[in-house]
C-alpha cells in the first residue's frame, strides 16, 4: 500500500470498500494490503487525501459507518401548519418549506411561533421509538430555512425558550435523551434562513448565497450547539451555496469543538466527513469514502404533512426494509425521517412504520450492523453484506432454481449456509467452477411465501453462508483479445464521483477510472489516448498498485485531435492474484473534489515479449 506522509488527519478513513477484520477480506486484495488494512494508518494514494487539522479518527469514522440505520426528524413551526394555509393545500413543495412554497407573508408565518407549545413532544418516548425500529442515531432539525431555532440562542429570540409559550429547549430535551438510553446524538443545521435579517429570501433550489453577516451569525449558532449540548455525532449542514472559505469557515469551527463530530457533505465544497446522497437518492456507481443516504416516509416531504394519504402500511414497511438492505449492501449509512405533528405527536403512521422496520431487524440486525460492503457486483437474487465471520444474503427474489449464486468465490472456505435466526437447520454449499451455490430447496423452514410476502417474517429473508477463513473475491474481469490484448473504454470501468461540491446543484465530478482484467502476460506497453486541455496536466496511472506518473501535454485551445501516452507497465501478482487492476486519478495526494484533468477516450494494453 502507498503512503503519504503528513497532516494530523492523514489517517486512513476505513473506506466503504474495506472489510477490516480479517487479513484478507478485501475483494481481490493483497496480503500486503489486508495487513496495513488492520492498523491505523494513512489512506493509499489513489484516494482522497485527507485535510490537516483536527476531524474525526480512524475509530470514530468506522464506528459512524458501523451504525447504519438513524432517525431523521423535521420539526418546526412549518409542523402547525402542516401543509396547509389559509384553508387551502400547499403542494408545490416540501411542507418544511411552505413559507417559501405559499408563499406565506413573512409576518405571518412568524406569528405560528406564539401558536408552538408541542405539549405532546415526548424526547423519551421518540428514543424508545427509535430504538425499537433498531435506529443507532437522532438527527434533530436544530434551525430549517424558515430561521426558526428549536435551541436556545443567543444570536435571536425566534426560538423555542424565548419566543414561544412553550419555552422549553427542544434539542436539549432530546440530546439529554439519546444520552441516557444509549443512542448517538446529532443535529442537522440550515446554512441559509429566510428570518435573518440581510440574509436570504428563497430562491429556486435553495442555493442563495452567504452573506458575511449570516456567515458569522451561523458561527456564533454552532458554537452554541457544539458547546451546551453534549457530544454531538453528526452536523448535517444543508443548502445553501458557501463560498469554499465560508465552508472551511463553518467545518473547522465544529471540529475545533468537537473534533469527532462527523460533518455532512452539504456543508460544501468537499469540507464534509461523510458524502450526502441527494434526497431519497442512492449512488450509482462505486464508492470508497463514507456516505449516508436520507430518506423521507413520502418523497413529496418531510415536514408533517396534514393530507398526505398514508395507505398501504405493509408496503411502506418493506419498501423501508428494502431502501436500508440496498444502501447498507453498497457501504452506506441510511437515515430515515420523521416529521411530527404541530403538537410533537409523531404520526401514528410513521410510528408503525418504524416498528415494522425493528420487527424485521430483531431477526435480521446482525446482518446491517457492523458490516461492510458486498464485494461483488450484482447480485441476480438481491443484496449481500459482510460481517467479521459471514457473508449475508439478503433474498429479494427468488431465482427460478431458488438457488443463490455468488461468484468469484473459489478460494474462499466456506462453512454450511443457514437461515438467520435459524441456525440448527444447515444446507451445504455446492461449487460450480469459481462460484458458489447455495440451494434454497434444501434449506429446513424456509420461507414458503417467498422473498414477497406480507409478513415482515417472510420478506427478504437473510441467508448466513459463514467465513473459516479470509474470504477472497475473484472480481469480474475483462478478457484480452485473441493476440492478448485489451482495448479499454471508460464505459468498461468503475466510475468514482466527487459528492457536494459548490452546492446542491453541482454536479458530481469524475476523480478516479478503474478497470479489472484477466492479463496472463508479466508486461505491457500501455497507451492512453484522451482529449488535451490548453494546459498541461498530470494525471497518475495505477496498475496493480504501482504507480506511474503522467505528463500530459496541453494543446492550443480550439485544436480538436487527441493525444496519446505510452508507458511500459508491469503485472503484480503479489499485490493483485486474480485480476490486473488499472487505474486513472488526478497527480496524487490529492484532496476531495480533485477531477481526471483530461477526457480518457480508451487505454490500450499491448503484451510485450
Amino acid at each position: 500500500m502507498v503512503k503519504v506522509v503528513g497532516g494530523r488527519r492523514a489517517m486512513f478513513w476505513l473506506a466503504a470498500s474495506m472489510v477490516w477484520w480479517s487479513p484478507s477480506l478485501l475483494a481481490g486484495s493483497s496480503p500486503a494490503q489486508a495487513a496495513a488494512a488492520t492498523v491505523e494508518t494513512q489512506r493509499p494514494l489513489d484516494q482522497p487525501q485527507l485535510p490537516p487539522g483536527p476531524g474525526p479518527s480512524a475509530q470514530t469514522i468506522k464506528a459512524w459507518q458501523d451504525r447504519k440505520f438513524g432517525m431523521f426528524i423535521h420539526f418546526g413551526l412549518y409542523s402547525i401548519a402542516g401543509g396547509m394555509w389559509d384553508g387551502r393545500r400547499i403542494d408545490n413543495g416540501y411542507s418544511e418549506q411552505i413559507l417559501a412554497n405559499g408563499p406565506i407573508p413573512p409576518t405571518a408565518y412568524e406569528a405560528l411561533a406564539s401558536r408552538f407549545d408541542p405539549v405532546h413532544f415526548d424526547a423519551d418516548a421518540i428514543v424508545a421509538l427509535a430504538k425499537a425500529a433498531g435506529m443507532k442515531f437522532i438527527v434533530i432539525t436544530a434551525k430549517h430555512h424558515d430561521g426558526f431555532n428549536l435551541f436556545q440562542t443567543a444570536q435571536t429570540t425566534y426560538n423555542t425558550v424565548d419566543g414561544t409559550p412553550y419555552h422549553k429547549d427542544v434539542v436539549k430535551q432530546l440530546a439529554d435523551a439519546c444520552a441516557r438510553a444509549g443512542l448517538k446524538f446529532g443535529v442537522y443545521y440550515s446554512t441559509i434562513d429566510w428570518h435573518h435579517p440581510g440574509g436570504n429570501t428563497y430562491i429556486d433550489g435553495n442555493s442563495n448565497p452567504i452573506t458575511s453577516a449570516q456567515e458569522a451569525f451561523n458561527v456564533a449558532q454552532l458554537k452554541e450547539l457544539m458547546s451546551h449540548y453534549g457530544p454531538i455525532s453528526e452536523i448535517w449542514f444543508d443548502m445553501g451555496k458557501p463560498t469554499p472559505a465560508q465552508s472551511a469557515d463553518f467545518a473547522q469551527t465544529v471540529h475545533a469543538l468537537q473534533p469527532q463530530t462527523m460533518i455532512s457533505g452539504r456543508v460544501w465544497n468537499y469540507y464534509g466527513d461523510f458524502a450526502v446522497m441527494g434526497d431519497n437518492a442512492e449512488p450509482d456507481v462505486a464508492m470508497e469514502l463514507p456516505w449516508q443516504a436520507p430518506a423521507s416516509m413520502f418523497p413529496d416531504t418531510w415536514g408533517y404533512r396534514s393530507w398526505e394519504q398514508r395507505t398501504d402500511l405493509p408496503g411502506k414497511i418493506r419498501e423501508k426494509i428494502t431502501q436500508l438492505v440496498r444502501v447498507v449492501s453498497q457501504g452506506g449509512n441510511y437515515i430515515l425521517n420523521i416529521g411530527p405533528e404541530g403538537d410533537g405527536s409523531v404520526v401514528p403512521y410513521e410510528a408503525q412504520v418504524l416498528r415494522g422496520m425493528g420487527t424485521w431487524l430483531k431477526r435480521n440486525g446482525e446482518a446491517i450492523y457492523g458490516t461492510r460492503k458486498q464485494p461483488f457486483r450484482a447480485l441476480d437474487f438481491g443484496y449481500a453484506t459482510v460481517g467479521p465471520k459471514a457473508i449475508y444474503l439478503f433474498v429479494a427474489k427468488l431465482p427460478p432454481d431458488h438457488q443463490l449464486r455468488l461468484p468469484g468465490l473459489a478460494d474462499t472456505a466456506l462453512g454450511s449456509a443457514y437461515r438467520l435466526g435459524a441456525p440448527a437447520d444447515k444446507v451445504t454449499i455446492q461449487r460450480d467452477g469459481a462460484d458458489v451455490l447455495v440451494s434454497l430447496d434444501h434449506l429446513a423452514h424456509w420461507p414458503m411465501t417467498g422473498a414477497g410476502g406480507a409478513n415482515v417474517d417472510t420478506f427478504m429473508p437473510v441467508v448466513v453462508l459463514p467465513l473459516e477463513g479470509p474470504l477472497h473475491v475473484r472480481p469480474p474481469s475483462l478478457a484480452a483479445a485473441a493476440d492478448g490484448s485489451f482495448h479499454l473504454q471508460s464505459a468498461q470501468a468503475e466510475h468514482y464521483l466527487n459528492y457536494n461540491g459548490e452546492g446542491y446543484e453541482a454536479p458530481d465530478t469524475l476523480y478516479k477510472l478503474s478497470w479489472q482484467l484477466d492479463a496472463k502476460a508479466k508486461d505491457y506497453a500501455l497507451t492512453i489516448s484522451y482529449m488535451p486541455s490548453p494546459k498541461s496536466a498530470q494525471m497518475d496511472l495505477w496498475v496493480d498498485g504501482q504507480r506511474y506518473p503522467l505528463n500530459l501535454e496541453g494543446v492550443a485551445a480550439g485544436t480538436p485531435q487527441a493525444a496519446s501516452q505510452t508507458v511500459l507497465v508491469h503485472r503484480d501478482r503479489t499485490a493483485h492474484p486474480y485480476a490486473m487492476q488499472v487505474e486513472l486519478t488526478p497527480h496524487a495526494p490529492f484532496v476531495k473534489g480533485s477531477v481526471l484533468p483530461v477526457a480518457v477516450q480508451s487505454v490500450a494494453l499491448s503484451p510485450r515479449p
